[in-house]
């Protein structure tokens, strides 16, 4: 009896876990280094002739292309269930996800968009067009996220913010800002240009379909309403969600879920 109990439970668990977490170095050209990258396929990966739609995740401030990972286990699971591919690239230490205008060593912009992405697209069966590729990401990555969609929005039919920095203005002496913008004296138009509530602007409504998440107790709460009701000015859709929560691994960890299957349900549709 106890030899069957753990054959079933080895089976269980091989089951429940079948997807396979790899991680990548990508060279980046533009900035002359080897970048990690975690990417998690699904158990039919390598049993079917598929292609998959790619979700890009995007880590925090300080964080890694491990955050993910270590912070949301489930989604190895998830990564199954939806049958979609999930990366998770490094963004420094730091970088905003930006081309930055006062250090060139920083182009993580260039690098998801022209370096990543077709990677991913030519060392995996992606489905690789808008209509079957999102991006999100938390606190930092949350900024970036929206960020990088609006700005290529023929790039990503989809994205979302989790915890967001989407508005960098309020925030002039935090998480190395000042290094990747310039100093708000000298340089107030940087702030300005790389802001999400500035360039939603350039958005036009269906173009990126977006969710954006935030808790009740996180010091971005404000600057996400103030975005979510911008949105609503120019009759933009998208699903907006505050709940009890704070900025931490916790209310992230169970965000992305909400974000995944809002990414699932449009992909389905096309």
């Amino acid at each position: 009896m106890k030899i069957l109990n753990s054959f079933i439970f080895l089976f269980l668990s091989v089951k429940l876990f079948a997807s396979k977490v790899d991680t990548n170095s990508v060279y980046s050209p533009s900035m002359k280094k080897e970048i990690k990258c975690v990417v998690i396929t699904p158990d039919s990966y390598k049993k079917r002739n598929n292609r998959y739609p790619v979700v890009y995740l995007l880590h925090g401030y300080s964080g890694n292309y491990a955050q993910w990972v270590k912070s949301a286990p489930q989604l190895k699971k998830q990564a199954d269930e939806f049958q979609l591919i999930i990366v998770c690239p490094d963004g420094g230490y730091g970088s905003w996800y930006l081309d930055s205008p006062v250090d060139s060593t920083f182009k993580y912009e260039t690098f998801i968009i022209k370096e990543l992405i077709p990677f991913i697209d030519t060392h995996y069966k992606t489905k690789a067009d808008k209509a079957h590729r999102a991006i999100s990401g938390l606190s930092m990555g949350g900024h970036g996220a929206m960020y990088l969609s609006i700005r290529n929005k023929e790039i990503f039919g989809f994205a979302g913010s989790i915890c967001g920095g989407v508005d960098v203005r309020p925030f002039p002496d935090n998480w190395e800002l000042t290094k990747r913008l310039g100093d708000t004296t000298c340089c107030k138009q940087n702030w300005e240009n790389v802001s999400v509530i500035n360039i939603i602007d350039n958005l036009k409504n269906g173009e990126v379909n977006l969710i954006i998440d935030c808790g009740l107790g996180d010091f971005f709460l404000n600057v996400n309403r103030a975005l979510h009701q911008k949105l609503m000015r120019l009759k933009i859709d998208h699903d907006y969600i505050e709940r009890p929560g704070k900025h931490n691994k916790d209310y992230w960890s169970s965000a992305i879920d909400y974000h995944l299957l809002f990414f699932k349900k449009e992909f389905d549709k096309n």
